[in-house]
């Protein structure tokens, strides 16, 4: 049984939901955005409420219930405020530019990293930081994800790409005798 899945999700004002065809979509102020769903779970509108209910009592069904659940929930919030991920660079000479479709790194390898910026994702660069924002909930925070993967922060000195509210366990270095 899936507590996320039991609770029914508001409809927020100046949101529209349709349910067809295995597909849910929600439009919104900001956008709009599309799942298509497993037939395992029903999803139905009752009193402004979007409700799931599994069809079939199974391993898979109570799976999907509360994933389902969290993926509607958060789409509701997508189409009426957008998202945001902030990555911060910390390292000397660590920077980054947006350009045109791509976001380049400049990370301390001996070669720039160009990553291609996802469609409905935008990024902006301010100092050390990059400010990733998007309607779609799953593709801003994988985009960044991909981001801070390209140089993940290190224990010993800290330098490297991590999320705004991310603390690096910093480890004691060698000691000298």
């Amino acid at each position: 049984m899936s507590r996320l899945g039991k609770r029914p999700i508001a409809i927020p004002e100046k949101t529209e939901v349709t349910v067809a065809d295995n597909s849910v979509t929600v439009k919104g102020p900001l956008g709009e955005l599309k799942m298509a769903y497993n037939p395992v779970i029903e999803i139905k509108l009752e009193d402004g409420n979007v409700v799931l209910v599994p069809t079939k009592e199974s391993i898979q069904a109570n799976a999907l219930w509360g994933t389902y659940s969290s993926i509607i929930r958060s789409m509701t919030e997508g189409v009426n405020k957008e998202f945001e991920t902030i990555l911060i660079f910390e390292g000397v000479g660590f920077k980054a530019a947006v350009e045109g479709k791509d976001v380049v790194l400049n990370v301390g390898f001996s070669h720039s990293v160009k990553l291609e910026i996802p469609e409905g994702v935008k990024a902006e660069v301010v100092k050390d930081k990059i400010n990733i924002t998007g309607i779609d909930k799953q593709a801003v925070n994988q985009f960044a994800a991909v981001i801070r993967a390209t140089k993940k922060p290190e224990p010993y000195k800290g330098k490297g790409i991590r999320y705004s509210d991310e603390i690096v366990r910093r480890k004691e270095g060698k000691k000298t005798v």
